[in-house]
């Protein structure tokens, strides 16, 4: 099976864009996706998940030159998982989807 991860949500904060050593650009950036669902009560329940994004050379290019805070935006990427060492010693682990296209929806 492929690893390919497909979501439709807001971006909750400008990107943030670097542009490394040779040129190349990384945008990180996080989206908001929501779920509404009834329980058997009838009360209304709205869940919202947060998932951090990373895209890399010409899809960060289109993320830097069109994305903002609360732009609808679908990506189509991969899962991945990383950890590293924070300043105290602490081992930390981060899920991302690295993504390699960004569709600009909404207005």
């Amino acid at each position: 099976m492929k690893n390919t991860v497909q979501l439709i949500g807001h971006v909750g904060q400008d990107p943030e864009v670097k542009t490394l050593e040779g040129g190349k650009k990384l945008a990180n950036i996080s989206i908001a996706t929501n779920e509404v669902y009834y329980k058997e009560n009838g009360d209304k329940v709205e869940k919202t998940e947060w998932h951090r994004v990373t895209a890399w050379g010409k899809t960060a290019d289109i993320i830097e030159k069109y994305v903002t805070k609360g732009k609808e935006i679908g990506i189509e990427g991969k899962l991945t998982h990383r950890s590293y060492d924070d300043k105290d010693g602490v081992k930390r682990f981060i899920t991302e989807v690295v993504a390699n296209e960004v569709l600009l929806l909404g207005k």
